[in-house]
């Protein structure tokens, strides 16, 4: 079993930048790949970004490409979400999964976070 943490979500404004960060409780991080969704109200889960065990893959919702950009610290048992030019589009729930393999689809997602906030006001 494999708990995930996340932390970092808040309220911004249009323009500004915001990392989101998850922890995982568990001592074989290195063998998951990694990864980040998000759920609007009202809308589905939809992926964000992906990334592999050790880092060298990664993918993105096109809406983020050139934005976003996800990272891990496999020392420290920690995926990052950093996210530059905000947009009010962006306000949604994130969720961080662990998978055995890149993750696109919720549907291959083995474990889940609780989810941060973020909000983005124009």
């Amino acid at each position: 079993q494999v708990q995930l943490v996340e932390h970092g979500g808040g309220w911004v404004q249009a323009g500004d930048s915001l990392r989101l960060s998850c922890s995982a409780s568990t001592r074989t991080f290195g063998n998951y790949a990694m990864a980040w969704f998000r759920q609007a109200p009202g809308k589905e889960r939809t992926f964000v970004a992906t990334i592999n065990y050790n880092g060298a893959t990664s993918y993105y919702a096109d809406s983020v490409k050139g934005r976003f950009t996800i990272s891990r610290d496999n020392a420290k048992n920690t995926v990052y979400l950093q996210m530059n030019s905000l947009e009010p589009e962006d306000t949604a729930a994130y969720y961080c999964a662990a998978g055995a393999f890149l993750m696109r689809d919720s549907r291959t997602v083995d474990y889940w976070g609780q989810g941060t906030q973020v909000t983005v006001s124009s």
